[in-house]
């Protein structure tokens, strides 16, 4: 049976290192991110990994991953997921994850799932949709 829920996470820290740029202003970047998650994901301090590429205009891309401790629907143990994502001039985040197949622990043995957020620049509690299916 498939789940869908709306919940929220908040943004606790961002790290970032710029890894290179063109002479046009094209920017690579690396960042790590933590975050906590309420709602159907209730887990503390997330651990996330992002490479990003900044266009001289001030949009981008990005793709990363996000490792998760906690419990899904009050289900405890682990998981990842992959994100991919872009943002516009003014920071407005979109971005879409997908749980890693064979990344549950725990009783999160065999979870799936996917979802998605838009995330303002400058707002911490970001509204997230998760549609997910225990194992």
């Amino acid at each position: 049976m498939t789940a869908h829920t709306d919940s929220t996470f908040t943004f606790l820290d961002w790290d970032e290192h710029e890894l290179g740029r063109t002479e046009g202003g094209t920017r690579l970047a690396r960042a790590t991110v933590r975050n906590t998650y309420t709602g159907v994901i209730e887990a503390a301090d997330t651990h996330c990994a992002y490479t990003i590429a900044y266009a001289p205009d001030g949009t981008g891309t990005f793709s990363g991953y996000q490792l998760f401790e906690g419990s899904v629907a009050g289900r405890k143990g682990g998981f990842a997921v992959r994100e991919e994502g872009t943002f516009d001039e003014r920071g407005t985040v979109r971005c879409s994850f997908e749980v890693l197949p064979g990344s549950g622990s725990g009783e999160l043995a065999g979870l799936t799932g996917s979802g998605s957020y838009t995330a303002e620049h400058g707002v911490k509690a970001v509204p997230y949709r998760f549609e997910h299916s225990a194992g």
